[in-house]
């Protein structure tokens, strides 16, 4: 099969049948356009071409390119091969699986940067009234209250901010748990604060309305300035301005908020299969690297604490 319809047929299957954002489905694009683009230039059009000396040769080119690749970015690539050719061979549209040897690099462990309880009071509080305050008036009223109930959810949840961004306001029908559409389109159920929920009622009842007002109607949660469905971009620049506020000097991002639900859970006695299905984490491994982080914490206060710990 032409290596160039083979590559549309895997991306549908991938957008269309699987289900995956439009976000990974573009970085498969990526991948996959430079892995085309390299066997066009070695003189292969095809798939049936393809063997695992070449594959092998592609990321051996790949891995010592220079500037270096970061191990993510490399994996990422063999995975987008590697899925490629495993969907070839399932659809019968090829024999053998050239990258069945494949082994991608091992990526270094991060571990995940959480801020503490005091950072992520001062970080809501600087984002917000909170619900029954009064201070600001008008259009600030409105945007200020808004980015207070998107900081509490994003925090109370641990939901990702492309999930948050997809919410409806019928997602909050259940009272004090929200239905999340994760990746793959999966669903879960994950329980909101009571903070949350009163900083969420807030905005519905006093911002929401206006913003609305301004675009045309829409179902979602979180609106912009003019009333149209909130970006991500808008709620990373609504973090920012937040955490400029706060005067906080550690990286603040989405993801941030996170990191901080999952590891102020395990910190506080929660299971880790408990937080694997708040997150909506596939497997507890994924999960258990909050572990590490509480791990940590824990060795710092007996090292600071006990009178024979040096």
């Amino acid at each position: 099969m032409r290596a160039d319809r083979a590559v549309e047929a895997y991306l549908r299957h991938i957008s269309i049948e699987r289900g995956l954002s439009e976000h990974t489905v573009a970085a498969y694009r990526r991948d996959l356009a430079a892995y085309r683009g390299w066997l066009s230039d070695h003189g292969i059009l095809d798939t049936s071409e393809v063997t695992p000396a070449i594959v092998a040769q592609f990321a051996a080119e790949r891995a010592s390119a220079q500037p270096p690749a970061a191990a993510t970015s490399l994996a990422r690539l063999q995975s987008s091969v590697r899925g490629l050719h495993r969907f070839l061979v399932r659809e019968g549209l090829a024999d053998t699986d050239p990258s069945e040897r494949l082994r991608p690099p091992k990526a270094p462990q991060r571990l995940p940067k959480a801020l503490s309880i005091t950072q992520i009071e001062a970080l809501l509080d600087a984002a917000g009234p909170a619900p029954g305050d009064t201070g600001a008036t008008g259009d600030d009223l409105v945007l200020r209250l808004r980015d207070r109930a998107l900081l509490e959810l994003l925090y109370a949840t641990g939901a990702r901010v492309s999930e948050v961004m997809q919410l409806d306001v019928d997602d909050l029908a259940h009272g004090d748990v929200l239905r999340v559409r994760g990746k793959g389109s999966k669903e879960r159920i994950v329980p909101v604060g009571s903070y949350a929920r009163a900083a969420v009622d807030a905005y519905l009842a006093r911002a929401r309305p206006e913003l609305s007002r301004r675009g045309r109607a829409t179902p979602r949660l979180f609106l912009g300035a003019r009333g149209a469905p909130m970006s991500r971009q808008g709620a990373w620049l609504v973090i920012q301005a937040a955490a400029e506020r706060a005067d906080l000097q550690a990286h603040v991002s989405p993801h941030t908020f996170r990191h901080s639900f999952a590891t102020h859970l395990l910190q506080g006695g929660a299971d880790v299969r408990v937080v694997q299905e708040l997150l909506g984490h596939a497997s507890v491994a994924t999960t258990q690297i909050y572990t590490h982080v509480t791990v940590d914490a824990l060795r710092d206060v007996y090292a600071t604490s006990h009178p024979r710990a040096r």
